[in-house]
């Protein structure tokens, strides 16, 4: 099945090269636009798989739709792209359970891997930008991965090369009823929300400390 996808930049040459390219990987690209309320209304109308979208765009910013879809239970994943590494952007993005985050520089090289996974329900980010945000708080990661038992280390070490519960489940051995169990005391631990992707996120960012 074709993958439908709308794309949204204010540059155009940006615009272009990733629908170009994407195309060309057989994407479907049902709409593409320069400013946050066409892509909005794009993603209302056409209703695709993924909205690329970048963070900043007049009239609405990538995270004002993101919001937007998510109050209007929209079932498009977003990808944001962006030059931003702030914290607060980034963070801001996971509260809206974003799907992807990928700095424009490294975009073409990352997009289709970031969208594969987005389809699968799994959190996609920039190596670089998890690099970034990590090295403003690289204590607080392995206090945080002291208090998890070996068990447990195991199975974020295998959430965060993108494996599902029931793989995690065959790999080790045990029932997928004990790897859910593992994970809420994981989630628990480390006072993670209980969003469906936050421990996804969380394993991602922080793979090099374990």
């Amino acid at each position: 099945m074709s993958i439908s996808i709308v794309i949204a930049d204010d540059h155009p040459l940006m615009l272009r090269g990733l629908t170009d390219f994407l195309t060309s990987k057989n994407f479907n690209i049902v709409g593409s636009a320069q400013d946050g309320n066409t892509a909005y209304n794009l993603i209302v109308k056409h209703k695709p798989d993924i909205a690329i979208l970048d963070i900043r765009m007049p009239h609405k910013t990538g995270l004002e739709i993101a919001e937007a879809c998510k109050k209007n239970n929209l079932k498009t994943k977003i990808i944001l792209i962006t030059f931003d590494k702030e914290e607060e952007l980034f963070d801001k993005a996971k509260e809206l359970n974003v799907f992807g985050y990928i700095l424009k520089e490294f975009a073409v090289e990352e997009i289709e891997t970031c969208i594969k996974n987005a389809i699968q329900n799994k959190p996609y980010f920039s190596k670089e930008i998890a690099n970034h945000l990590n090295t403003n708080n690289i204590a607080h990661k392995t206090d945080c991965l002291d208090i998890l038992t070996k068990s447990e280390l195991k199975i974020v070490k295998l959430i965060a090369e993108n494996k599902t519960s029931q793989e995690i489940a065959d790999e080790l051995s045990i029932s997928i009823k004990t790897v859910h169990k593992h994970r809420s005391h994981i989630v628990a631990k480390l006072e993670l929300d209980n969003k469906p992707t936050s421990l996804s996120i969380w394993a991602n960012l922080n793979k090099d400390f374990f």
